[in-house]
């Protein structure tokens, strides 16, 4: 997981940046203010390969996640295992080393 944050700092600081901004001056309400950025981010890293990797593998534990967060607006504190479960899948996804090729189409 820390490849993946580091991709999307590295490619999508911008966005990851104002996003994370919109959610600390909206804290009950950034659901609603900030999910335009949140898209941007979402089509920011979405192009990039090893996040579509991580997504791949982990799509069953992040969408639980996703749907916590949903059922969870105000408290999203409740989601913690769902986010520990995607983490935990994600650490085990197998990122290339430096100067790798991630393959793709398989």
């Amino acid at each position: 997981m820390q490849a993946a944050f580091e991709i999307t700092m590295r490619y999508c600081s911008k966005e990851l940046e104002a996003y994370g901004a919109c959610v600390g001056s909206n804290p009950s309400s950034w659901q609603k203010d900030c999910q335009e950025l949140k898209t941007m981010v979402g089509q920011c890293t979405s192009s990039h390969p090893v996040i579509q990797k991580i997504r791949a593998e982990c799509a069953e534990s992040f969408l639980a996640f996703e749907q916590c967060l949903k059922q969870n607006q105000s408290s999203v504190t409740n989601c913690t295992e769902h986010v520990n479960e995607f983490l935990t899948c994600a650490e085990k996804v197998k990122v290339p080393r430096s100067g790798e090729g991630v393959q793709q189409g398989i």
